[in-house]
């Protein structure tokens, strides 16, 4: 079975955020199918720097889907038609020999393009910078037995830990909503013990930065849980809603 490919990308090209972009297409033939995506633009890359042309510009780093800075609409798909999965650890088989595969950046007022395929993640890092963190002294490095949490709830946090904050679920929300990635921020911290000092003023923090960015409302369609890559649970917004909810009535 041949496991190269011939495809044709139609690829996002903007020189600014204030120049109006337009998508160019570029054929690429021999791709081979156990390459990565971003292997393939590297490839379409090296294409066009041999033509003496300008290549695409797009973020990546780690190349192990821990960074979350890959991320690129691919197909209508953040990340692309694979499920749990960074647009770096999607591979060329799942695209068919003659596709024409469309790549765009994010499509979110919270995200907006600095050039190509490259946008500014700079509000996720405010939205942090707002209460994602614990600040109050909880002494030194305690034995990993000293403060008892309870496994269900060390679980949870866990799970809401692992968000990378790509993006994905901002960019698949109808609203642009960056709910999902706060609620999974407030939670791997509102779930443990030393996240529960502070807990009133992170919620409202974090809500209200969200908000000043220009992320928009959740209506709970649950499209941000379908594309994440970490699959977070939408069960993180309830909690969310409840602690900021909770902090607004002590008020």
């Amino acid at each position: 079975m041949d496991k190269n490919i011939d495809i044709t990308l139609k690829v996002w090209r903007q020189k600014g955020p204030k120049e109006k972009g337009a998508f160019e297409s570029y054929p690429l033939k021999g791709i081979s199918q156990d390459s990565s995506f971003l292997e393939m633009i590297d490839v379409l890359n090296e294409q066009l720097i041999n033509e003496s042309k300008e290549p695409v510009f797009f973020d990546h780093d780690c190349r192990e889907g821990i960074c979350g800075m890959c991320s690129l609409y691919i197909n209508g798909r953040p990340h692309g038609p694979d499920s749990a999965v960074t647009t770096c650890q999607l591979h060329m088989r799942k695209f068919k020999n003659g596709e024409t595969i469309t790549i765009e950046p994010w499509r979110s007022a919270g995200f907006p393009v600095i050039r190509d395929l490259t946008v500014d993640r700079q509000a996720y890092d405010k939205i942090m910078q707002a209460g994602g963190f614990v600040s109050v002294n909880t002494g030194g490095v305690p034995d990993a037995n000293a403060i008892p949490v309870p496994k269900k709830e060390a679980d949870l946090a866990m799970d809401a830990a692992a968000c990378i904050g790509c993006g994905a679920c901002a960019a698949a929300c109808k609203n642009g909503s960056a709910m999902l990635f706060v609620s999974a921020k407030v939670s791997q911290l509102a779930l443990l013990p030393q996240g529960k000092v502070e807990a009133a003023r992170r919620a409202k923090a974090m809500v209200a930065k969200m908000d000043e960015l220009g992320f928009g409302n959740c209506t709970n369609t649950q499209a941000c849980e379908l594309e994440c890559p970490k699959e977070i649970s939408v069960t993180n917004i309830a909690r969310l809603n409840r602690e900021y909810l909770s902090a607004k009535f002590k008020d």
